[in-house]
């Protein structure tokens, strides 16, 4: 069970002790989140790591959350796990699309897969990364495919073509405009009758 009284005093501590770096912290859901700022973000978690009260040695994940409308578009998230007092932490910093974060790899080298995992999924550059390369899409992916203005049938299609021995990369064909889906029938276009359909009675006319 999860000793939220625990966790509101470890926020007070590091707040405390961070005053330049934390902006806010709480306690929601069992969790405690921190909202820091992003040019802080490797003395905080050095601090994290190597403070008595804290000791959060392991990196758990990396990940971001998109907001388009916002100017600071991404929420740079880091999650932490801390074995010797059996708790952990979330930390959070806003980011804009243009923005460097600061990359963790010179304290935590297990931070360089996480790094590129949110590079290749939401275009978040990492400054000092020492290979910022995609790591889950193939070679010559176009886009980021977590972004919430990436269409989820994505650019191109793959498939291996038997006659030419080979993976084709072709463009996605929708029957419909996929930004201006009119929510009618998915059918709609398709070449396809649905068992059924046959027996329904003809529409009536206008009338006038």
């Amino acid at each position: 069970m999860v000793d939220v009284e625990s966790l509101r005093d470890l926020g007070e501590h590091i707040a405390l002790r961070r005053p330049n770096e934390v902006i806010s912290h709480e306690v929601a859901f069992d969790e405690l989140t921190l909202t820091v700022t992003l040019s802080g973000i490797v003395d905080l978690v050095e601090f994290l790591r190597t403070d008595p009260t804290c000791r959060f040695t392991t990196l758990v994940d990396i990940t971001a959350v998109d907001h388009p409308a916002r100017a600071q578009r991404f929420d740079v998230v880091w999650h932490f796990l801390s074995m010797y007092q059996n708790q952990r932490i979330r930390i959070k910093a806003n980011a804009r699309e243009d923005e460097l974060v600061p990359s963790l790899t010179s304290i935590l080298p297990c931070a360089d897969w996480f790094e590129r995992e949110v590079f290749d999924m939401f275009g978040i550059l990492f400054k000092g990364h020492p290979d910022l390369r995609r790591i889950l899409t193939d070679y010559g992916f176009h886009g980021h495919p977590l972004r919430k203005d990436f269409p989820t049938t994505g650019y191109v299609e793959v498939r291996y073509d038997d006659a030419e021995k080979r993976v084709i990369y072709e463009p996605v064909r929708l029957t419909q405009e996929y930004r201006q889906f009119d929510f009618l029938s998915p059918w709609e276009g398709a070449k396809y009758v649905l068992p059924g359909d046959e027996k329904a009675p003809p529409e009536a006319p206008p009338k006038g």
